[in-house]
C-alpha cells in the first residue's frame, strides 16, 4: 500500500475503537518502529508517548524478541494446549511466577487482556463452588473500570460507552464507586491523600446482596483507559481487608500496571497488597505477539486439584493458550526486562516524570494532572456542548508535532516505554506543552 492510500484502499477494514469515517478521510499510518520512535508511512518520526498501547515497555524493534520468534516458529510453529504441552510454556510459567507477589505461583495462559479477565472471573466463580460456596456467583466491578471487551469484562467494567450498546450484560454484577474526585484530589502528586473510605462502598454492597452471594471483586490498581484514575492512599489495603472479612476474592486487573509500569513488577508489589488473582497481558510480550496470563494463589489452584487424576479440573481454555511463538516472545521479553532492570526503572525516573508532567499545570484548560510511576493523565476542561473534542484535537495536534499520546474523552494519557531517557521526557512534555497552548 502506498504512503497515501485512497479511501477505497482503507474501506475493507473495520477498525477497533476508532472513528472509522474520520480516520479514513485523513489516515494516520505507522510504517515502522525502533526504540522510542515510530515512523509514519510518509517518513515522519514520532516519539512514542504511550508504549504503543500501554504494551511496548522495552521499546520497539528488540532484536532478541525477533530472533526468538523466528527460531521458535521454525522449530515448533504450533502445539495443541489441550492434553498436550511444549517445553517453552513451562519455562515461561516458571519464569513469571518468580515475579509475582506472595503465593501467586500458578499461571493460566490466554491471548489478551480481555481473555485474561474472563478467565479470572470464571476461575473465581468455579473456585467458590468447589469450596462449597456455590451461592457466591455475584461479581463486583467498579465505575470507570476497564476490563476488556468480552461480555464478562464489559459487565464488570464501568465505562458507559463500552456497555450501553450491548444489552443487559451478565446478570448478578454490581459496581463500587470510582475514586476520581477533582474537588479533593486535583493535581495530586502520586496517590491522592483523600478517599481511602471509598473502599467501604464494598460494605454497602455486602449489606445489599449479602456476602454469601459475592464471588469476587475486580479492580485495576490504576485505571488506565478511564484516564489514569489513581487509588487513594490505603484504599487498596482497605479493600483487601474487607474482602478477607467476607470471604470474597480480590482480583487485580494488571493488564496495564503489570511488568514495570509503576516501577515494580506488578502494581500489587508497588501498593503492598497481595490479591487472590492477577490478570495480565500487554507488557508480557512487549506487544510483539498477542498473549495474556492469569496468576492465581496456591490455595485456589490446589482447590481445583481434587477428584480423579484423569478428570479435567477446569473446563476452560483457548486454542492458542500458551502458543509456542507467544511463549518465545514472552521469554525473550522477560530476559530483556531482567538484564536492563526495566521492571524497576520506572521508580528511578518517577520523580523527574512527576515534575515534568506537573509543569503542565496552569496551561490553558488543564484542570488536573495525575501521575504514578511512568504513567500520567492530563485532564482538560470539556468544551461546552462538545465533550471529548478538545482531547481529540490535542491528540491530533500532538501527532502533527511528532509525539504520540492517547486520549480518552478530554483526558490525555501518557505511558512511554520504560526505556525512555530523561531528555526524551523533557522532549515529550515540551511538545505537549506547546500543543496545549495552541488548543482553544
Amino acid at each position: 500500500m502506498s504512503a497515501q492510500p485512497s479511501r477505497a484502499d482503507l474501506e475493507a477494514l473495520w477498525m477497533p475503537f476508532t472513528a472509522n469515517r474520520q480516520f479514513k478521510a485523513s489516515p494516520r499510518l505507522l510504517a515502522r518502529a525502533e526504540g522510542m520512535h515510530y515512523w509514519t508511512a510518509d517518513g515522519r518520526k514520532i516519539l512514542d508517548g504511550v508504549a504503543g498501547l500501554w504494551c511496548v515497555n522495552a521499546g520497539h524493534g528488540r532484536r532478541e524478541i525477533t530472533d526468538a520468534v523466528s527460531q521458535q516458529i521454525a522449530e515448533l510453529d504450533y502445539a495443541p494446549p489441550f492434553q498436550m504441552g511444549h517445553p517453552t510454556a513451562f519455562e515461561l510459567a516458571n519464569t513469571l511466577v518468580k515475579l509475582t507477589p506472595g503465593d501467586l505461583d500458578h499461571v493460566f495462559f490466554t491471548n489478551s487482556g480481555s481473555e485474561s479477565v474472563d478467565t479470572a472471573l470464571k476461575i473465581a466463580i468455579a473456585y467458590q463452588r468447589l469450596r462449597g460456596e456455590g451461592t457466591r456467583q455475584r461479581l463486583i466491578g467498579r465505575e470507570k473500570g476497564y476490563h476488556g471487551v468480552g461480555f464478562g469484562g464489559i459487565s464488570v467494567g464501568g465505562m458507559v460507552n463500552n456497555r450501553k450498546f450491548f444489552g443487559s450484560m451478565l446478570p448478578g454484577v454490581d459496581h463500587l464507586r470510582h475514586t476520581l474526585d477533582l474537588e479533593h484530589n486535583a493535581f495530586s502528586r502520586g496517590v491522592p491523600q483523600w478517599g481511602a473510605h471509598l473502599a467501604d462502598d464494598l460494605e454497602r454492597l455486602v449489606a445489599l446482596h449479602d456476602a454469601s452471594t459475592i464471588a469476587a471483586v475486580i479492580v485495576e490498581p490504576v485505571a488506565g483507559s478511564a484516564g489514569v484514575v489513581l487509588p487513594p492512599k490505603h484504599y487498596l489495603q482497605r479493600l483487601r481487608a474487607i474482602c478477607d472479612k467476607h470471604g470474597i476474592l480480590l482480583i487485580f486487573d494488571e493488564v496495564i500496571t503489570g511488568f514495570g509500569r509503576l516501577g515494580a513488577p506488578f502494581g500489587a508489589q508497588y501498593f503492598g497488597v497481595v490479591p487472590d488473582i492477577i490478570t495480565s497481558a500487554k507488557g508480557l510480550t512487549n506487544g510483539a505477539i498477542p498473549m495474556g496470563a492469569v496468576f492465581v494463589r496456591k490455595q485456589i489452584y490446589d482447590t481445583f486439584m481434587n477428584g480423579p487424576e484423569n478428570a479435567i479440573e477446569l473446563f476452560h481454555g483457548y486454542t492458542y493458550s500458551a502458543h509456542p511463538v507467544a511463549c518465545a516472545a514472552a521469554l525473550a521479553t522477560q530476559k530483556i526486562y531482567a538484564r536492563e532492570g526495566l521492571l524497576t526503572r520506572g521508580a528511578e525516573l518517577a520523580k523527574q516524570w512527576e515534575d515534568a508532567v506537573h509543569s503542565l499545570r496552569g496551561l490553558p484548560h488543564v484542570i488536573d494532572v495525575r501521575n504514578l510511576g511512568l504513567v500520567a493523565g492530563i485532564e482538560l476542561e470539556a468544551r461546552s456542548g462538545a465533550p471529548g473534542t478538545r482531547g481529540y484535537d490535542a491528540f491530533l495536534k500532538a501527532y502533527e508535532k511528532g509525539i504520540l499520546v492517547r486520549f480518552t474523552g478530554d483526558i490525555l494519557a501518557l505511558s512511554p516505554p520504560l526505556i525512555i531517557e530523561p531528555a526524551q521526557i523533557d522532549e515529550l512534555i515540551g511538545v505537549l506543552s506547546a500543543v496545549l497552548k495552541e488548543i482553544a
